[in-house]
């Protein structure tokens, strides 16, 4: 194979150097045009015609934005802990962090795909990756919570994931990282044939979204970068980039470009349920925690599983085969149709398309160029589709309008270029600032594209806004692309790093917005659904709380007979049935953080005083005119004190 020399490695990197570089300073408007404003412009009281829900990179949330306008409308705390909300402090979300390696409150998100039903995105739940320590996670679009996580046990950066088939029947989450499975202690050296990856298959249940980790499949040890299910034609099979073909264990940088074409892995998941069906699957002991919250009880759980059920591709015939891919593959997008497999190759100067037909036929007829690992090589020749010609330098995603044209960013280059499904032909290209990861147009990666905007998530900002020291937010910069050229209409910060984001229509998912949690419904144990349930408990040292808020009160509003080395446990009932209007919670010396309780819900919060005296707690969410009078005292005495235990409201 032909070998990437390193200078041409050290070109590549000097060139994202001076890409980098050579704008900061240019305070071009990038051709905007002069109604740009206008068309972002959302009145007052008006709504945005799109959702978009990006992911946050290192802070571990989703965003949630309004499209065209960027008003940024929530933040929805996924894999890390939320001082505002709560999340991840209260004993009810804990849980949801829990994993075999302990409590995670953070990780790494990337990659938000929504669920879809026969090809077209249905606005129920986004799933999204956890990638440092392999989580999926589900977050429901009628509540904006999350609601479920799963673990990915023989996995080691999730960044493969999550994506999700096109009647939602799995989601797929397939390993960055090749790792010894099992796990054990062996020198580094040994890497090559003795590490190996993972793809796995989570079904998730139709009617509550709940995911099981149904199979995985066993693959060579390479790095599996992101991958794209199957439409229409080519349901059925998910294609998925790799690089490090080398099997290289260091020094990545070089020694994993060194071979000219590494693969797109086409794997055909309806041959894998017929192995399954047949059991012609290995069942391994594998730990991993899967986490749920339940909507009636207001809590979560948390259950640690043993094992998975594996498919070996280097055993079982038809299962898997090799797409030769220049040059380090990342992106991996299928069209609208199903029939054509775009490599955005990170090194390659030309963007690869394969032809799903050629691969079928390719297949049926052995058109063989060896094999890695005794799974089949195709030969390139014979699946290419077409070749975009030199569109730029770094391409890395690419998605498509439903109008036969496909958009796809470039790095290097930093700009996003517009080129033709069929004909191979660039048609447009603008700037952007700077060096875009990915791209998302509203349903770009379904059957069903609104090939209305483009939003590019930008990996570097410089001098698009006023400094804030050495860090600054990562932008994203929408694009009209209604018309035959795109123009760039604004750009706005973001929260964290989006490396990926769903967008959707709004009226596919605001009409089942939740408002209020009923509290007929209410089955949390500790629930106070009424100033009847009201009251305070002590058992042994521990004292729970059973308080209600309501506009402008706190029921119980003081309370006696607490001491130092109690452990207080306030569960807190939000009696209000009105929408958006939560309440919050804080106590004086609290460690971990307030409540924000929303309307006919129950949280817990937990209190250690230390000290002794009278100590103040208060709503925390401006509720009402008389929000400030909604407060109350706890009095603490010292430990071994006779005071006794009573609350009250409203009493003199």
């Amino acid at each position: 194979m032909k070998k990437l020399s390193l200078p041409t490695v050290l070109f590549m990197t000097l060139a994202t150097v001076f890409t980098g570089c050579k704008d900061q300073g240019d305070k071009s408007n990038g051709a905007l045009t002069s109604n740009a404003a206008e068309r972002v412009y959302v009145e007052p009281g008006q709504y945005d015609e799109f959702y978009a829900f990006l992911s946050g990179g290192f802070s571990g949330q989703m965003s949630v934005y309004g499209i065209p306008s960027g008003r940024l409308l929530k933040v929805v705390p996924v894999f890390s802990q939320d001082p505002e909300k709560g999340y991840g402090y209260n004993e009810e979300t804990k849980p949801m962090l829990n994993t075999t390696h302990g409590f995670i409150p953070w990780d790494d998100t990337h990659h938000p795909d929504m669920s879809q039903t026969n090809g077209k995105l249905d606005g129920r739940w986004i799933f999204m990756n956890g990638n440092n320590t392999p989580r999926v996670a589900r977050i429901s679009l009628s509540t904006f919570e999350t609601e479920e996580i799963m673990e990915i046990p023989n996995s080691a950066g999730n960044h493969n994931s999550a994506f999700v088939t096109e009647n939602t029947e799995y989601v797929v989450a397939g390993t960055r990282f090749s790792v010894p499975i099992p796990q054990k202690d062996m020198p580094i050296k040994d890497y090559k044939g003795n590490f190996k990856a993972s793809l796995s298959f989570l079904s998730v249940d139709q009617d509550s979204g709940e995911m099981d980790l149904s199979f995985q499949i066993r693959l060579p040890g390479f790095n599996y970068d992101l991958a794209h299910p199957g439409r229409d034609k080519s349901h059925g099979w998910i294609f998925i980039t790799t690089y490090n073909t080398e099997e290289a264990h260091t020094l990545q940088e070089v020694n994993a470009s060194q071979n000219d074409k590494d693969f797109i892995a086409a794997v055909n998941w309806k041959k894998a349920e017929e192995y399954i069906k047949e059991g012609k699957f290995k069942t391994e002991k594998a730990e991993y925690a899967h986490n749920i919250f339940d909507e009636d009880t207001h809590m979560a759980t948390s259950t640690i599983k043993d094992e998975v059920r594996v498919l070996d591709a280097s055993e079982l015939p038809g299962l898997v085969y090799f797409l030769p891919t220049p040059k380090s593959p990342h992106g991996c997008d299928v069209d609208p149709t199903g029939e054509y497999i775009i490599g955005n190759g990170k090194l390659s100067a030309d963007l690869t398309v394969h032809s799903f037909s050629k691969m079928l036929d390719a297949i049926e007829n052995e058109k063989f160029d060896g094999e890695a690992y005794n799974i089949p090589i195709l030969n390139f020749e014979d699946v290419l589709g077409g070749t975009v010609k030199q569109p730029g330098l770094g391409p890395l995603h690419t998605e498509f309008d439903g109008k036969g044209n496909a958009y796809t960013t470039f790095f290097i280059s930093s700009e996003v270029v517009k080129w033709n499904v069929g004909t191979w032909e660039v048609l447009d290209r603008k700037p952007t600032y700077y060096s875009p990861g990915h791209l998302s147009i509203p349903g770009g990666n379904s059957q069903e594209p609104w090939g209305k905007y483009v939003l590019a998530m930008n990996k570097i900002t410089k001098d698009r806004y006023l400094p804030t020291g050495p860090e600054m937010n990562h932008s994203a910069q929408l694009y009209d692309i209604s018309g035959e050229k795109m123009e760039l209409l604004s750009d706005f910060p973001t929260i964290g790093e989006p490396h990926y984001a769903s967008m959707a229509p709004a009226d596919l998912i605001a009409p089942n917005s939740k408002k209020i949690y009923k509290l007929s419904e209410n089955k949390h144990p500790h629930a106070a659904t009424s100033p009847a349930d009201v009251r305070v408990e002590r058992d042994g040292n521990e004292v729970h709380v059973y308080m209600t808020m309501v506009r402008s009160h706190l029921n119980p509003d003081n309370i006696e007979g607490i001491k130092v080395g109690d452990k207080v446990y306030f569960h807190l009932t939000n009696l209000e049935q009105d929408f958006d209007v939560p309440h919050g919670f804080a106590v004086i010396g609290a460690e971990n953080a307030e409540l924000l309780v929303m309307p006919g819900s129950t949280e817990t919060l937990v209190w250690e005083p230390k000290k002794v005296g009278v100590w103040p707690f208060y709503c925390t969410d401006f509720c009402s005119a008389l929000h400030q009078e909604m407060s109350g005292y706890i009095r603490v005495s010292p430990e071994g004190s006779n005071t006794e235990l009573k609350w009250s409201l409203g009493e003199e």
